[in-house]
């Protein structure tokens, strides 16, 4: 893949162009990548407000109806429903791994299966979130870019 890069004024925004003859998943990969970076959140920690980038999130957790985005050194309160994260961010490499949890497959260094068909996805921090089995498939799916089974 040939990778070319060209400066621009000041006044012009900055932008990716992918140029391909078929759209593959490592595209859509690239794609997602690129398109977290320059990303940022607003989010409460230790009783400050603060911005952060999309890209660092390993995963967002509703917990007692509030809505919480880990970082590899913090713990941010944000302003969304999980369901609202979900549908913004899932193009982004966001998916839903349990009722509770959407995981950042971009921050994701393994999975392995635990009991009862649930799995574990090991996050690049060491952290450890479990999958429910209902997501294990879909996320499966993603993780090896495999076609989703239906049973």
């Amino acid at each position: 893949m040939k990778v070319r890069i060209r400066k621009i004024a000041e006044k012009e925004a900055e932008q990716v162009i992918v140029e391909c003859v078929e759209i593959t998943q490592e595209i859509k990969d690239i794609c997602a990548y690129v398109g977290t970076k320059g990303r940022e959140l607003a989010g409460v920690w230790n009783g400050r407000s603060f911005r952060f980038p999309l890209a660092s999130v390993l995963y967002f957790e509703a917990l007692d109806e509030k809505v919480f985005a880990y970082t590899t050194d913090r713990v941010y309160e944000v302003k969304l429903r999980l369901y609202e994260a979900e549908e913004a961010y899932g193009a982004y490499h966001f998916i839903r791994c349990s009722k509770s949890v959407l995981l950042n497959l971009m921050q994701l260094e393994s999975i392995s299966p635990a009991l009862n068909g649930r799995f574990f996805a090991h996050m690049k921090n060491k952290e450890t979130v479990m999958i429910s089995r209902a997501y294990v498939p879909k996320l499966k799916a993603a993780v090896m870019g495999e076609e989703e089974k239906r049973v």
